[in-house]
């Protein structure tokens, strides 16, 4: 049985093998979403920097990382994101091989939910600092870092949650169309990408700042 050789024409999953035409209108596209996202770190990248200029000279009376973070709620959530991400990867495969519009609903719900029980749980997170114990992101510089860095990523989870859902109905309308799995294939590196940040923001974050 003879393989088809196809040449990889950006970073991430190919469909050359299943699909040429959209794997070719895929070049172009994607890698104008890799443009996208590399802005987009970068903004990630100067709330790091600010988190870490707070972190050590913004923190004043207020409470310190320690005082304010559970580190055991931020693994959950580590968790929850990276199988979401997991998930996510099923659906892709599930695009590029078999195109079952069942499945790839069902594997976009798993990541969706888990993907949402992350913004649940974060949410819960500053409920608690802000009730319990009085860390508001008025309340200090690094307090004010802290919320500015983890919201903004919230904020990109809850649209990622969005767009998930957005898709979903797309898949019930036109079926796994090559204009799907573009779009599906931009989600993915959008997802995929929210998990890197958030790995960042646990081990710098969360681990850095319960042991220091």
């Amino acid at each position: 049985m003879s393989m088809v050789r196809t040449r990889n024409l950006h970073p991430g999953i190919n469909l050359g093998s299943t699909d040429p035409e959209t794997h070719r209108a895929a070049e172009g596209i994607v890698f104008g979403f890799w443009l996208f996202l590399m802005a987009d770190l970068v903004i990630f990248g100067a709330l790091f920097a600010t988190y870490a200029a707070m972190s050590v000279q913004g923190i004043a009376q207020g409470p310190t990382p320690a005082d304010v973070f559970d580190l055991g709620s931020a693994f959950l959530e580590t968790m929850l994101l990276l199988g979401s991400s997991f998930a996510f990867g099923f659906a892709t495969l599930e695009m590029k091989y078999r195109a079952n519009v069942s499945r790839l609903h069902l594997w976009l719900a798993v990541a969706g939910l888990l993907g949402a029980a992350f913004v649940a749980m974060e949410l819960r997170d500053y409920y608690i600092m802000a009730t319990v114990h009085g860390a508001t992101p008025s309340t200090s510089g690094f307090l004010s870092a802290y919320y500015l860095l983890t919201g903004t990523h919230v904020a990109h989870v809850t649209a990622g949650l969005v767009w998930m859902l957005v898709m979903m109905v797309q898949i019930s309308v036109f079926g796994v169309s090559g204009a799907v799995k573009l779009r599906l294939l931009r989600l993915g590196l959008f997802w995929h990408m929210l998990d890197v940040v958030w790995v960042g923001i646990f081990t710098f974050v969360y681990l850095f700042g319960v042991v220091s």
